[in-house]
């Protein structure tokens, strides 16, 4: 009753109505919503909310990355070997072109220095007919032997059949002891390279003679 008394006589001092509905706030219990500790739990930190999922795409990545990185690699070698075999390649040709005739070039050295030999003996002032001639002979001979190295061979078609792919008529010669078309004789010798006609021979051709005509009256 004393406390009721003192109540009233604070509340007609200060002039306040007390409010009926007016409660006190109780404090909010541990864990739940709106609270720090709720908050707290509520957030995530970001490698929760992300998971295993990313660290897979990372690892993913970095190997794509490291093969993409080995295929330019590849592609950067192959492009220098591929350069390199190109000029290897010219300079093979270009060797080729220059060097090409060096084997037929030794071979001619041979008949070159017989024939500078012939020569000399010749300019003597007494010289052998008959030793000039066989060193002639030698040196036909041994440039024989140089061409036929390289495949290129003589067409002598003395009394052989006419053939137009190989020879060439320079004239018809009335033979009656031969049959026609025979080769009479051999103006200049044919060659042929690796069986490729280079020049057909030059021939005089044999044909049956033709009977006189008898133009007197019986």
């Amino acid at each position: 009753m004393v406390q009721e008394v003192k109540s009233k006589e604070t509340m007609s001092t200060t002039g306040e109505t007390p409010n009926p509905t007016q409660t006190t706030p109780t404090p909010a219990e541990p864990g739940t919503p709106g609270t720090a500790s709720g908050e707290t739990r509520a957030t995530s930190s970001p490698a929760e909310s992300t998971g295993p999922g990313l660290e897979d795409l990372r690892a993913q990545l970095e190997e794509a990355r490291q093969r993409a990185e080995q295929n330019w690699d590849q592609v950067l070698r192959s492009r220098a070997e591929m350069e390199n075999l190109r000029r290897r390649h010219e300079r093979d040709l270009e060797a080729t072109r220059k060097f090409a005739l060096d084997g037929f070039v030794r071979e001619l050295l041979g008949v070159w220095d017989s024939l500078e030999l012939g020569l000399n003996v010749a300019s003597e002032a007494q010289t052998d007919v008959t030793k000039l001639r066989e060193g002639i002979e030698l040196t036909v001979k041994l440039f024989e032997n140089a061409m036929g190295k390289f495949g290129v061979q003589a067409i002598d078609p003395q009394g052989q059949p006419f053939n137009p792919e190989l020879h060439q008529a320079m004239s018809m010669v009335p033979r009656a002891d031969l049959p026609a078309n025979r080769v009479v004789t051999v103006v200049q010798k044919g060659y042929s390279l690796n069986g490729r006609l280079v020049r057909p021979a030059m021939v005089l051709v044999s044909q049956q003679p033709v009977p006189p005509v008898n133009n007197s009256l019986e």
